[in-house]
């Protein structure tokens, strides 16, 4: 195979994988397709075929790219810069991007009963609890500086991080007139009255 070839099937590969991450986000793990995912590609059914052999496949690579993607986050978040109000509007803010559905995949692959074998395994190696203890962890000290309300970290960032999911779900089935609210709007949730 010759750089050019590696490289172009790289690009389709990527293009099948973007395509895919936002058919899963609007129709879930059971409601996909390859055929769906195909056509959002704007590819051929067969064309799909021969970059990945299944969804399963294509879901597998779409989550370890998820988990890696989560765990820098999850890592960065300790170091941010700015108060703890400037920290929670930035997290906001990234998790409600337009095309942040890598965000949707990993919350419908947490609930789902039945996940491909190498699906689960990379589950496995996935701690859901480190974005709730980085947010508990700006919380309090919110607290301590006075900008955020009273009450139990680890309980504000279970609700917080409720509340942005359900937000995200909400936007993924793209309800006519739908607007999600920006991350002003939902650092009021956390943040003391003036």
């Amino acid at each position: 195979m010759t750089i050019d070839s590696e490289q172009i099937r790289d690009e389709r590969r990527e293009q099948i994988k973007k395509a895919a991450l936002k058919v899963f986000a609007q129709h879930g793990l059971i409601g996909t397709k390859m055929s769906m995912i195909a056509k959002e590609a704007k590819i051929s059914d067969g064309l799909s075929y021969r970059y990945f052999k299944s969804k399963d496949e294509i879901l597998t690579e779409l989550v370890k790219s998820s988990i890696d993607g989560a765990n820098e986050a999850f890592a960065l978040v300790g170091t941010m810069p700015g108060t703890p109000t400037d920290r929670i509007r930035m997290i906001a803010q990234e998790i409600l991007q337009e095309d942040n559905h890598a965000f949707i995949l990993m919350q419908q692959v947490m609930v789902a009963r039945d996940v491909p074998d190498e699906v689960a395994r990379l589950m496995e190696d996935y701690d859901p609890l480190a974005m709730l203890g980085a947010l508990a962890t700006i919380i309090e000290e919110g607290q301590r500086t006075g900008e955020f309300i009273d009450g139990d970290p680890r309980e504000l960032s279970m609700w917080y991080l409720t509340t942005l999911v359900g937000l995200m779900n909400l936007h993924a089935v793209e309800i006519e007139g739908y607007r999600r609210p920006g991350p002003d709007f939902m650092i009021r949730l956390l943040v003391k009255p003036i």
